[in-house]
């Protein structure tokens, strides 16, 4: 073998290292590129795609969550005027019918006193009668009680203007009778520990 062929050999055998290893950086170099791209792809903050493919605009987004906030506001003001209506007209209901239950418990007391007036024109005895109106106003009363109603204790009791009305002074009762109740002229009645009406006295000065 000549010794130019030999020279020529060893020359591509240097050189193939090199090729081999130029290819191996430039594969690195594009994987490294690559690997950038997706990074920066990443980063990128994508915006929100139409049906079209395309990105949505901010300001039709906005516009969008306007109209279903004002939308959705609109159903609550109706739902809250329907409401009010609901409580309106309950209410006038409550106060028209409120009374029938007080109406339903005095009526048994009406027809005793329809029995007694009737009883009174087929008899004499006085005392019979007196009886008969004792039982109905001891009737009433538990009935009015039962209700709530109750009558304002006025006897030994002391001058309260929360609870009774002074229509009389009477002088020289004494120094132990002076701010107390002397005389009741009218009954004064609580419901449900409200005054609805005061008590008319006397009072001692």
């Amino acid at each position: 073998m000549k010794e130019e062929d030999i020279n020529e050999q060893n020359l591509n055998q240097e050189e193939a290292p090199k090729q081999e290893q130029t290819k191996e950086e430039a594969q690195g170099q594009q994987e490294q590129n690559q690997s950038q791209a997706e990074e920066s792809q990443e980063e990128e903050t994508p915006a929100e795609p139409t049906q079209n493919g395309q990105e949505k605009d901010p300001l039709d987004v906005a516009l969008e969550e306007i109209a279903a906030l004002k939308d959705k506001n609109l159903r609550l003001m109706a739902e809250f005027e329907n409401y009010k209506r609901r409580s309106l007209k309950e209410r006038a209901e409550l106060i028209l019918n409120g009374g029938a239950k007080t109406v339903t418990a005095i009526l048994p007391v009406v027809d005793d006193m329809e029995r007694a007036i009737a009883s009174q024109q087929k008899t004499d005895d006085i005392e019979a009668i007196r009886e008969g109106i004792v039982l109905i106003h001891q009737k009433l009363t538990k009935t009015l009680e039962s209700l709530g109603v109750k009558a304002i204790p006025t006897e030994d009791a002391d001058f309260d203007t929360d609870l009774h009305e002074a229509v009389a002074l009477v002088p020289g009762m004494g120094d132990d009778k002076k701010g107390k109740v002397i005389d009741c002229m009218q009954t004064g009645y609580t419901m449900n520990e409200k005054v609805i009406r005061h008590a008319k006295v006397a009072v001692g000065q």
